[in-house]
């Protein structure tokens, strides 16, 4: 997805620096798993006139705008809607198994927050909808209406890491009972008044952490993203690569964990040799997750909160 309002792919040379030894010698197949407005997408096609991509993403009209995009590229380019934990299903319905990379720039994409009317962005008054597919699912306003305070409770804190969840979800409740939340106006409102002035002080905007609860509760976006990883790994063939922006710490840490399970030698400690199978079947390519650099943060705003990771499929492990 692009970054900030002039939707600016992030870490763009990295990504493309990262790719490089997997897509300049063959004709390969990269899955970009969202698409969004096709930015980093048009550049690898641009890098590499052999490469063929799979463009995936669940929101729609990602999908008509990066298609007007990716138009120059011609047939080298197939799109799909789907959530990007259908990938296996993706492929095999265009005849494929394996292939050579995948990308994933998670989160919400510059062009859902600079349309109002998809509910994402808290500076605008908007309807509370913030599905990242808007033709199915529930939207914010259902669930800020309709779960038990319990529940509430446990998205902000699990989702938003929101120190005040408690004051807020009773917050909620109480407005909740007078009229159903319809905008996003109202509840930027609540949450100015919820949240301490010393915290709004020092911890950013107030609406940041509940907007971004709310966002990942309505999409289910860790459960797929936990869903994602192992079939997405299982997607990639031995010598292909997988490269992984994050935006938030929880979404950092579920592709650390699926990148190390892969990473570690299942050989009992003590035996001399690595058992047939037992191997490590990932290679990772980045120490730590790589952040953005100062110019890039000044120039993309979105870039400030990147971490990226990448790993290279060494082996498959027996089964």
């Amino acid at each position: 997805m692009a970054g900030d309002h002039e939707h600016v792919p992030v870490l763009l040379r990295r990504i493309v620096e990262l790719f490089e030894p997997v897509f300049s010698d063959r004709e390969a197949v990269l899955v970009d798993a969202t698409v969004g407005l096709g930015g980093h997408s048009d550049a690898l096609l641009t890098a590499f006139p052999t490469l063929r991509l799979v463009a995936l993403d669940r929101d729609p009209n990602a999908l008509e705008l990066s298609a007007k995009r990716l138009a120059p590229h011609g047939d080298r380019v197939d799109f799909v809607h789907a959530v990007y934990d259908e990938m296996p299903s993706a492929l095999q319905g265009l005849g494929l198994s394996r292939v050579d990379g995948i990308l994933f720039d998670l989160g919400v994409s510059s062009m859902q927050l600079d349309r109002a009317e998809r509910g994402f962005a808290y500076s605008k008054d908007s309807p509370l909808d913030m599905r990242m597919d808007p033709t199915t699912g529930i939207t914010a306003a259902d669930v800020l209406n309709t779960y038990g305070p319990g529940e509430l409770i446990r998205i902000l804190r699990d989702y938003g890491e929101e120190r005040f969840a408690k004051r807020i979800v009773q917050a909620v409740v109480a407005e909740r009972e007078k009229e159903p939340f319809t905008r996003s106006g109202r509840l930027v409102e609540l949450l100015y008044d919820a949240v301490p002035a010393a915290s709004r002080r020092t911890g950013g905007h107030p609406a940041k952490r509940t907007f971004q609860a709310l966002r990942i509760e309505v999409n289910g976006e860790l459960e797929v993203l936990r869903r994602a990883m192992p079939r997405a790994l299982s997607s990639l063939a031995v010598g292909g690569r997988i490269v992984v922006e994050s935006y938030q710490s929880l979404e950092d840490r579920l592709v650390k964990q699926a990148f190390a399970e892969l990473a570690k030698s299942r050989t009992p400690e003590g035996l001399p040799v690595e058992l047939p199978g037992h191997g490590p079947e990932l290679k990772l390519l980045t120490r730590g997750a790589e952040k953005a650099g100062e110019a890039e943060t000044e120039q993309n705003t979105r870039a400030a909160s990147v971490r990226l990771r990448a790993a290279e499929r060494i082996g498959d492990r027996a089964r």
